[in-house]
């Protein structure tokens, strides 16, 4: 019996350092965190009879997630998943923009929500108790979910209209930042920087809008926390 009791006893310790190295390691391979970006989104038109009037302050949150490749974290994948919102009130000519609305000039203010997933690659200086700084360059995917638009013409309001369905399902881009890390606890780390993102691929449809091309943009102040 007593033989029986030292044999759980020992299997029970050796599964139980197992589970502690294992938990040791994923903490230094993947760093898990949450961030909110207050930002200023921007839709930036690129063909004439289209004007953008003014830009859209935004907010983007959601989960970071950090997967070093090297042991002290020098270097990592930066990714997570993002819900952004944005938008921006552009002015269209007539015979340009929606069907319903074309056939005179009008004003949309459009409010956009996506859904995005960043991958970048990161670098950061490891220095012990004191102020690191990271820099990152990469892409992102981003999925449209919502979007709405108030519309004003001919000295008419509608509001909410839906157009989702006149939106590109997805959206690709270049994403630049840079900032510093703290520490504010024992496995607590604060991040404080600056992003840019600049989209690639057309925002609005130009077989529904007849608009060109017109691209989102975003200026971000990065606030997180590491855990």
């Amino acid at each position: 019996m007593k033989r029986i009791f030292l044999l759980a006893l020992t299997i029970g310790m050796v599964q139980m350092g197992m589970a502690q190295s294992g938990y040791r390691t994923f903490r230094e391979k993947v760093r898990l965190g949450f961030k909110l970006d207050p930002m200023i989104s921007i839709l930036k038109p690129q063909e004439s009879g289209v004007n953008r009037n003014s830009a859209k302050a935004g907010l983007a949150f959601g989960v970071m997630a950090d997967f070093n490749l090297n042991e002290t974290g020098n270097y990592a994948l930066a990714s997570g998943f993002n819900v952004v919102l944005g938008g921006s009130k552009l002015k269209y000519d007539a015979g340009k923009g929606l069907g319903d609305f074309k056939a005179s000039p009008a004003e949309y203010n459009m409010k956009l929500t996506y859904i995005e997933i960043p991958l970048a690659l990161k670098l950061k200086t490891t220095s012990h108790n004191d102020i690191d700084w990271w820099g990152q360059f990469g892409t992102y995917l981003a999925f449209p979910v919502s979007g709405r638009a108030d519309i004003i013409s001919l000295n008419q309001t509608f509001d909410r209209v839906n157009i989702l369905p006149e939106m590109n399902r997805i959206n690709v881009g270049m994403l630049i930042g840079a900032g510093i890390e703290y520490p504010l606890g024992e496995t607590l780390t604060g991040i404080v920087g600056v992003t840019y993102q600049n989209g690639f691929v057309d925002v609005t449809r130009n077989a529904k809008w007849n608009d060109g091309k017109v691209n989102m943009n975003s200026f971000a102040l990065r606030l997180g926390v590491y855990f």
